[in-house]
């Protein structure tokens, strides 16, 4: 890698210490970049886990710098670390400001650039710590009981917002002083469990005095709203609030139901806080789905925000409205333009919104004009971009990635002009021989076209034959753009010798709303059909070997492996499936979202009454005046298992509670009590993603030693 390590002076590490109470005793290991280098020029599974991951980039008040976080993995300690940096906005004079051995979060520029304040932990709890803008100077500023989850200064830096939990569930000894120790979790209503986590704790919005050197005079904004959470969990963070420029109000998200309404809805809201009279206002009351991401005009004359239509449908089209904060007109930018954003920021000039959406098999930036809703392409290519910074000269600050390479940080000029400014990965990349990618247009069964991208090896011949992956996308409702992925990276499978089909199928976003909503209530539907389509499209060159077709996924890929694996006519002589949804009867009652189970299971609001509280189970299997919800359960996996012909190996984690690793293990035993041959990993320590590093290696390793004793001539095929 072409990234020049920089260290601070040992007097910065002497002020860390001095001010990290009992989190650092010298035992702390600091991970570093890797000592990797390739022997053979092949992407290889070490070659990815050494790869630094660059994310979080925030643009200097003046303009000037970039500060950035660089995360590495080390499989020896299995953890990783993120550190920062800065450099100029042309990539010049890189430095690296911090090496400790815990991540510092949520870092932002304070005090005109001269600082940088940011979380990090001490004595167990993560805290709001200041330095200076070369990393000197470190201090924790706050000291708060249960811990900082997220931080948003107002404008003029006097008050900040924090996000830290308080209590929720009620355990046995809060009922039973006499029993300390029970360990009995107390539940009678829903929701108890988002993803990974039994919820314990819920987020709440409090706000501080802040002096420059101390935070003080906390006080929760929500105090007598104890049950309901702000941001939403599971993944809500300061993205859900917004300071006026007048740092007299702060917007905010939540969801302010409780309970079965809680779990059968989507429909947050955003809150004005007054900050001199307290009051609360709702300022979306009536829009059913989630309304996310507030952000304010320069001029705080008008509130920008993403929005969905439809209460309970989290893959909703993202509109981006206004909202006149006078007259209170909200206006849908994006009425007329049939795609969803997925991230947005005001032009310097207050005329225009940045957004970032998928669009034809790629993510492209764009920009709308609030007036006449124009919505123009900024930068765009064969590569997805990933985070939005504009700069008061016209010009942008992103992430961009791609299917053959990680986030870098690049500059887009005020003219288009698009230049790569950070070059943490360029030198391992280029001692790699890296695959190629191609865009295939495919025709479907009901006479459209799909784009499908293929992925070959580096040394591709096409006077030879390869062996090839199926890539079933989860979701169900994600896009299969130029995505970057550390666990399913289509660049090192075809690095290890097969040609990837990655077909954007029914039910994906970047191809307009009535492509992405299909496959609602459809699971077994059109979607599968396309996947075969793109199989059988493929099989039609001679490079591809239609004896050795082998398909994976996660999730709803998982979910789609099963049903293939009944369905799919002899064209797969492999599959392999994680945490995917094997019985579609018990996850309805398992998953720990059940506005997930009943829209994707009961078709949505083609069944669902206007308010869908009066109806909380219209996606249930019991309901049987729902044809929708009944073909959705007539076509669950599990109903095929007696037309398995196929080995199958099956991966999963014990913390996964949207989809329960016992959809793992029943397919698991069906496979074996069919007689298939059959392998499966349990993961007791991961949950719906494999995270830690020697378990992503052991995940790659055995993904790749399945489909090669299937897949690849050379290999035994016994048990």
């Amino acid at each position: 890698m072409n990234l020049k390590h920089i260290m601070i002076a040992s007097a910065i590490a002497a002020s860390l210490a001095s001010c990290s109470g009992n989190n650092q005793d010298g035992n702390d290991v600091i991970i570093e970049k890797p000592e990797f280098v390739s022997q053979d020029g092949q992407f290889t599974i070490e070659a990815l886990e050494a790869l630094g991951r660059v994310s979080d980039i925030k643009v200097s008040p003046d303009g000037k710098k970039v500060l950035f976080a660089i995360s590495y993995e080390s499989v020896e300690h299995n953890k990783s670390n993120a550190d920062l940096y800065t450099m100029n906005i042309d990539g010049s004079d890189l430095k690296r400001i911090t090496r400790t051995p815990a991540s510092e979060n949520g870092f932002t520029w304070i005090a005109g650039g001269e600082k940088i304040a940011f979380s990090y932990p001490k004595d167990g709890k993560s805290q709001i710590w200041v330095m200076n803008a070369d990393g000197s100077g470190r201090t924790c500023v706050s000291d708060v009981e249960k811990g900082v989850q997220g931080f948003l200064f107002s404008p003029d830096e006097k008050k900040v917002v924090i996000i830290s939990p308080i209590k929720f569930s009620r355990e046995a000894k809060d009922l039973y002083a006499d029993l300390p120790e029970a360990t009995g979790r107390v539940i009678d209503n829903l929701n108890y469990k988002h993803w990974d986590e039994w919820i314990t704790e819920i987020p709440h919005p409090f706000i501080a005095d802040f002096d420059g050197a101390k935070v003080s005079g906390l006080y929760d904004i929500m105090s007598d709203e104890l049950r309901f959470e702000s941001p939403v969990k599971p993944f809500g963070g300061v993205e859900s609030f917004a300071w006026s420029p007048d740092s007299k109000n702060l917007v905010y998200t939540s969801r302010k139901k409780e309970g079965v309404n809680y779990a059968i809805s989507t429909n947050t809201d955003l809150y004005l806080y007054n900050l001199e009279d307290k009051s609360t206002r709702n300022l979306t009351d009536g829009m059913m789905g989630y309304d996310t991401n507030p952000v304010f005009s320069p001029d705080g004359k008008t509130l920008a925000f993403l929005s969905m239509e439809h209460d309970g449908y989290e893959s909703d089209k993202n509109r981006i409205f206004t909202l006149d904060m006078a007259s209170g007109v909200k206006t849908d930018l994006t009425a007329e333009w049939d795609y969803t954003a997925d991230a947005i920021a005001w032009a310097h000039d207050g005329k225009s919104i940045y957004f970032i959406a998928p669009k034809d098999g790629v993510t492209p930036i764009f920009n709308i004009d609030a007036i006449s809703h124009e919505v123009k392409v900024v930068a765009d290519g064969l590569c997805d971009y990933a985070a939005l910074a504009p700069v008061a000269d016209g010009s942008m600050v992103t992430l961009r990635h791609s299917m053959v390479y990680p986030n870098e940080v690049f500059h887009v000029a005020a003219n288009g002009e698009v230049k790569q400014i950070s070059n943490v990965n360029t030198e391992l990349l280029a001692s790699l021989k890296m695959p190629k990618v191609e865009k295939k247009m495919v025709p479907t069964t009901d006479g459209k076209e799909m784009l499908v991208w293929a992925i070959y090896p580096a040394d591709f011949d096409s006077t030879k034959t390869y062996p090839s992956l199926l890539y079933c996308q989860g979701g169900p409702q994600q896009a299969v753009s130029q995505f970057w992925s550390y666990r399913w990276n289509l660049a090192l499978m075809a690095a290890n010798g097969y040609i990837v089909i990655a077909p954007n199928r029914r039910g994906l976003p970047g191809f307009g709303t009535e492509w992405n909503a299909q496959i609602s209530g459809d699971y077994g539907g059109q979607n599968m059909k396309d996947y075969l389509a793109a199989v059988d499209y493929m099989k039609q060159y001679p490079y591809i070997d239609s004896a050795r077709i082998g398909a994976t996924g996660a999730s709803y890929g998982g979910f789609s492996v099963y049903w293939l694996a009944g369905n799919h006519d002899k064209r797969f002589a492999a599959l392999l499936a994680h945490a995917g949804i094997f019985n579609m009867e018990a996850q309805y009652l398992e998953t720990e979202e059940m506005w997930f189970a009943n829209w994707d299971m009961g078709g949505g609001a083609i069944n669902a009454p206007a308010n869908s509280a009066d109806a909380p189970d219209y996606g249930a299997f019991w309901r049987k005046d729902n044809a929708i919800a009944q073909r959705t359960f007539a076509n669950s996996p599990h109903r095929f298992v007696d037309r398995w012909d196929t080995p199958i190996m099956i991966s999963h984690g014990e913390f996964d509670y949207r989809i329960l690793s016992s959809q793992g293990e029943m397919a698991f035993n069906a496979a074996k009590l069919r007689g298939i041959p059959a392998e499966m990993v349990i993961f007791p320590d991961e949950n719906h993603w494999i995270l830690k590093p020697q378990n992503a290696i052991l995940w790659q390793r055995l993904f790749f030693r399945w489909f090669d004793r299937w897949l690849k001539n050379d290999s035994k095929k016994t048990e």
